[in-house]
């Protein structure tokens, strides 16, 4: 069953386009990777197909039961426990709910009386994470998340999200710069053509996400970087870099 589409979707900031003819499908319980050269519209797409901005043209069917989203900034309300921060979306989330959406993120029972400003950059974005979790959702956004992490913090970020949807079983649209992440986390990846002018193409991975060792992961970055046209230009940078 396809929870999202995206039909020939357009957008323009203060007349200049920015995307044009944008088309996705992603299936239940598929993580999709969007990737793209930094600047070329990737957030906007999310942001548009998660209902936060209008596009110009186009239409979006959804039909998924509930969503959430993780920013690449965690978002947390600074004056907010870690716990009110976390049950926020449910106004009245019982402590027991808001415990267990805090363990499936990594969190101790311990950090949830805390501040934000009282937390590493790890923690405040696993508590983004329990905070999207909690609601139960059938499909997630992640804009980039993970961005901002050094290395080995990412690579845990990466893990939990893996496990997450597996146990879960919610569909993703995760967007990412990073190929070595989109081919960790991600059944499938599209590649958005460079100036935003529809997705240039797709590539299904090979097994499962979280199925894939790290000699499978680097060989397959090298191979596409390499020998696939559909990835020369990812890693280009816009300066004039689209919202």
């Amino acid at each position: 069953m396809t929870l999202l589409e995206l039909h020939r979707i357009g957008h323009s900031y203060f007349g200049r386009s920015v995307l044009s003819g944008i088309g996705l499908t992603i299936g239940a319980g598929e993580v999709v990777a969007l990737v793209g050269p930094s600047g070329s519209g990737k957030s906007t797409i999310a942001h548009i197909a998660a209902g936060l901005i209008e596009p110009s043209e186009g239409r979006v069917l959804r039909r998924y039961r509930r969503h959430a989203m993780v920013f690449q900034e965690p978002r947390l309300m600074p004056w907010a426990t870690v716990a009110r921060n976390i049950g926020f979306p449910l106004r009245r989330a019982p402590r027991a709910r808001i415990e267990a959406a805090a363990q499936r993120a990594g969190l101790m029972p311990e950090d949830l009386d805390r501040y934000p400003v009282e937390l590493s950059g790890g923690m405040r974005q696993r508590a983004a994470i329990a905070r999207a979790l909690i609601a139960e959702p059938d499909f997630l956004y992640f804009d980039e998340p993970f961005t901002a992490l050094d290395v080995a913090l990412k690579r845990r970020m990466q893990d939990l999200v893996i496990a997450a949807a597996g146990a879960a079983r919610f569909a993703a649209l995760f967007i990412t710069h990073d190929l070595m992440e989109a081919i960790r986390i991600s059944h499938r990846i599209l590649v958005l053509d460079a100036q935003g002018r529809g997705i240039a193409g797709t590539r299904v991975l090979p097994g499962v996400p979280g199925g894939r060792d790290d000699a499978e992961v680097f060989a397959l970055r090298q191979d596409l970087l390499r020998t696939d046209p559909l990835f020369a230009h990812i890693h280009d940078i816009d300066e004039r870099a689209r919202p």
